[in-house]
């Protein structure tokens, strides 16, 4: 169990926590939220030993081995392969014991340490990892390339996977999404859903956080609060108590009313289409949940595009791609035959690159077409976002003058009136943007485009570097947006809440995706599972290949029952512990069942809602959240369970 007590720290003059007190349950999977700033890597630190309590304590079982992603990767010649075994630090430890008792000769200290490396799975360990690396969107082929010939982007994910190696007991995951396109997001879900140890996460992607965790812990005015279930859940209680204070309950109702013209106009459509209806289910939860965002630093929404064309863009069998060097063609999507209808707000889905941001490139102008026709309608104005675009900021101009340039002839007091809306207001609209943050310039970004008023809006991942709070705003923002939106995101809940179609970019082409994104989820695990199978028929087979069966190609009568006894020795080993956990976690279903029966009981009591009753029936309904989420968690961890039992056979 993790358990702070009376817990406070202070980096330099700064208090950051202040007498705050919390556990978490061994196996329990959090998610750490708060603002930027709020001190969720500080209790990374913390919990990596790097900083100590200026007052009050905290406890961590000392036999616990703790893994978590590095932020640096040395630009080794291994191979990422090796650099991912490297994780499982007790393998490499036997795999030493074994070369310094194969170099002193020792025949005992050998054979006991390949007992230990077979104990340990030493031998199934390569295709581990290699799994690790498949589903992080590694190719076979790269898994035998050197650490020092990936990009950035890459040598994190080699990091992610040397983490996800690691025996560990507790994991610590720093925003694991940034670096991770939907794919490989999906893929380290199920992972983790799977993963036995305790699990606390940082993340801005709100969808991973529902689908991940079961606990939420919200860091707030030197706390951290503790509650029960997901972030949505979490979300929903909090609204809850913010509700209570009236005041900033009528503050945030003008932001419901933002919302309510857009579900209103969506729900007319609702019978037209799947993802219609799940985009108005979507808006009425940010409707339930809006009082939680009252304290949100800022809102904002689109002006009001001029009138469009329809068709706005035209492709006709159109090549998206690239000139080499030497000038050859690298076409990436082709055969585009598109047709941008004014309204439409599309999703483009598919794996990293496949060329979702060689098609945007080529619909925004900035990249002309390998061949084909692409035809603009009359009064098409594009607002294009993409994180490239930071680059092209002015370091040393501030917001002012960067939107000053876009007008000239405006007065500077809406300029500044504007800006404000985005939450740079007085010395910030002056200040160079040079030291501003990613999420301070992607913010300032789309603020250029939107004082532009486009009628088509292409945005190439625009949640990247921008806290749950900004994207809450964004999503608000781009559900109310009048014109035609094409998206590129990993973040499904903006994808949910704002899109009404999607479409595929995949082995070169661009096709309707006809689904939503849990049939997409699907079909990306269904795929996972068949490169796995067949990676595992390709290592059976080379192992056949490979092997020594004697002269007459067969194996002796008994060697045969001796290798048959092992497997079966093999296979209890493995059903054991599964065997376990299922006995586990019937036993406190059984209790939280028993308990929740109680809870309901008195919370259908009308005798409960007596003013005398107030506060024990608030905490009941508080109990009550979280033990629906927590025997939720656990029937799907039964279920889990038992698939892998059965996998196994």
């Amino acid at each position: 169990m993790i358990r702070f007590n009376q817990f406070s720290l202070a980096r330099g003059t700064k208090p950051l926590f202040d007498n705050t007190t919390f556990t978490l349950n061994p196996g329990e999977k959090a998610g750490l939220v708060g603002a930027n700033g709020a001190g969720k890597s500080t209790l990374f630190a913390v919990l990596l030993g790097e900083l100590h309590a200026d007052g009050g304590d905290f406890s961590i079982p000392p036999t616990w081995q703790i893994a978590h992603v590095a932020q640096e990767t040395p630009a080794a010649d291994k191979t990422a392969l090796a650099y991912t075994l490297d994780g499982d630090a007790a393998l490499r430890a036997i795999e030493a014991q074994i070369a310094a008792a194969s170099a002193a000769h020792d025949g005992a200290a050998e054979a006991n340490a390949h007992a230990a490396f077979a104990d340990a799975d030493g031998y199934t360990a390569p295709a581990r990892a290699e799994a690790l690396l498949l589903g992080l969107g590694f190719t076979l082929d790269q898994t035998r390339e050197p650490v020092s010939s990936f990009s950035g982007g890459w040598r994190m994910r080699l990091n992610l996977a040397q983490a996800l190696m690691c025996r560990s007991d507790l994991l610590l995951l720093d925003e694991p999404t940034n670096h991770l396109d939907l794919d490989a997001i999906v893929w380290l879900e199920d992972w983790l859903h799977r993963y036995p140890g305790t699990l606390i996460v940082i993340s801005h992607d709100r969808e991973f956080l529902d689908s991940v965790c079961n606990v939420t812990l919200h860091l707030e005015q030197q706390q951290i609060k503790r509650y029960g279930g997901n972030y949505s859940q979490f979300e929903v209680l909090r609204a809850q108590q913010i509700a209570l204070q009236q005041s900033a309950y009528e503050k945030q109702q003008r932001t419901v009313e933002h919302l309510q013209s857009y579900i209103n106009r969506f729900k007319a459509q609702a019978t037209k289409a799947r993802q219609a209806q799940s985009r108005v289910k979507a808006l009425e939860k940010m409707e339930l949940i809006a009082p939680a965002h009252a304290a949100s630093p800022f809102t904002f929404e689109f002006r009001t595009p001029d009138s469009a064309p329809n068709p706005m863009m035209v492709m006709e069998d159109v090549r998206c791609g690239y000139h080499s060097e030497e000038g050859v063609e690298i076409p990436i999507v082709e055969r585009v035959m598109l047709s941008i209808q004014n309204g439409q707000r599309i999703g483009l889905l598919g794996a990293n690159g496949q060329g979702k941001s060689t098609l945007i490139k080529t619909l925004a102008g900035t990249l002309a077409p390998l061949g084909g026709h692409v035809r603009e309608g009359k009064g098409l104005r594009i607002g294009y976002f993409a994180q490239h675009q930071l680059e092209t900021l002015r370091a040393d101009d501030s917001p002012l003058q960067h939107l000053a340039r876009l007008a000239p002839d405006t007065r500077e007091q809406e300029l500044r009136d504007f800006l404000g809306s985005f939450n740079f207001s007085g010395e910030m609209a002056t200040s160079k943007i040079a030291p501003f943050s990613g999420g301070e310039k992607a913010r300032l970004a789309l603020a250029l485009i939107i004082w532009q008023k486009p009628n088509l809006l292409l945005l190439d991942e625009p949640t990247n570097h921008l806290d749950l709070e900004t994207r809450h705003a964004l999503t608000m923002a781009l559900a109310q947006f009048e014109g035609t939106l094409i998206l590129v995101s990993h973040d499904r809940h903006l994808l949910r809440a704002t899109t009404d179609q999607f479409m595929l970019v995949a082995k070169h082409r661009l096709q309707e995706f006809d689904g939503d994104l849990d049939d997409y989820r699907d079909w990306l695990l269904q795929h996972a599972a068949e490169q796995r199978a067949a990676l595992k028929a390709g290592n059976a087979a080379n192992g056949a290949f490979n092997g020594d069966n004697g002269a007459d190609g067969g194996v002796n009568r008994k060697e045969q029952r001796r290798l048959e006894a092992e497997t079966r020795q093999k296979l209890a080993h493995l059903k054991k512990p599964l065997q376990s956990r299922i006995t586990k976690i019937e036993k406190e279903m059984d209790a939280l069942n028993a308990e929740k029966a109680t809870l309901d009981a008195f919370v259908a009591d009308p005798a409960s809602y007596e003013p005398a009753q107030k506060s024990k029936l608030t905490d009941a309904i508080r109990r009550q959240a979280d033990v629906n989420a927590r025997l939720e968690a656990l029937e799907a961890e039964w279920l889990e369970t038992h698939e892998e039992l059965e996998q196994i056979g």
